[in-house]
């Protein structure tokens, strides 16, 4: 039986003066694909703290990719876990005055005015991976719109060749008409890298098409019940 890549049990965590984040029961295993619907921005910035280890949680307890994120007790021990989760969040910065390439680069090099020629050809490999096209390579960030900017943070989010792939109200920016091509784009590129992904969502039309089971958390109990097949008109 695969181990879970990862697996939170009676996780409680106070924040922000608000009621504590509860989540009684979430495991994930290699290229399982779920959404966990109903959290909103709070709620799901702490998830992301507690899966990422830059948080512990008051009660319970988070093994992510076997390791339990309260036995981290170094700096370079937290990098290694960090190096293997890819995050796609609003709140990783884009530098917008630089292009596509410049902005993917960064993750492999600090050397982008311009790219080296070997990292210049990883990172529109990587760039045509998540869906942008060949024509916004050497554009500013800042010209795109909001899927672009995402797909933008989901290039940079699998550049390190994440073992889980943990997406935060990705699309709080995105235009509604592109809501499902990037649902659909994540999922695809997920299932050909086998990694695991886990969406913390408000949005139910990303939600249904980015989890191949879509769970509803309830904040007071912290539980997650399964959505059933059939839920949003067109799944």
């Amino acid at each position: 039986m695969p181990h879970p890549v990862l697996d939170m049990s009676a996780v409680v965590k106070d924040y922000r003066g608000l009621r504590p984040l509860r989540v009684e029961r979430l495991s994930l295993t290699g290229g399982d694909q779920i959404a966990v619907f109903g959290m909103d921005a709070p709620s799901a910035e702490m998830m992301t703290t507690l899966i990422t280890g830059a948080a512990v949680p008051d009660s319970g307890s988070i093994r992510v990719l076997g390791t339990a994120t309260s036995d981290i007790k170094t700096a370079d021990d937290w990098l290694r876990l960090v190096d293997r989760i890819g995050l796609v969040t609003d709140r990783a910065a884009l530098l917008d005055m630089l292009s596509v390439i410049q902005n993917l680069a960064m993750s492999f090099t600090l050397e982008i005015e311009p790219p080296p020629a070997d990292i210049r050809a990883r990172v529109a490999a990587l760039a045509a991976e998540v869906g942008l096209p060949e024509s916004v390579w050497d554009r500013p960030v800042g010209v795109l719109d909001g899927a672009g900017r995402t797909r933008v943070r989901l290039g940079r989010a699998l550049a390190l060749g994440p073992l889980l792939l943990l997406l935060e109200h990705p699309t709080a920016q995105v235009e509604r008409d592109a809501v499902r091509a990037l649902a659909a784009d994540v999922r695809a590129v997920a299932s050909r890298r086998g990694i695991a992904t886990l969406a913390l969502t408000a949005d139910p039309e990303f939600a249904a098409a980015v989890g191949a089971r879509v769970l509803d958390w309830d904040a007071g109990k912290g539980t997650l019940r399964e959505r059933r097949r059939g839920w949003w008109p067109w799944t």
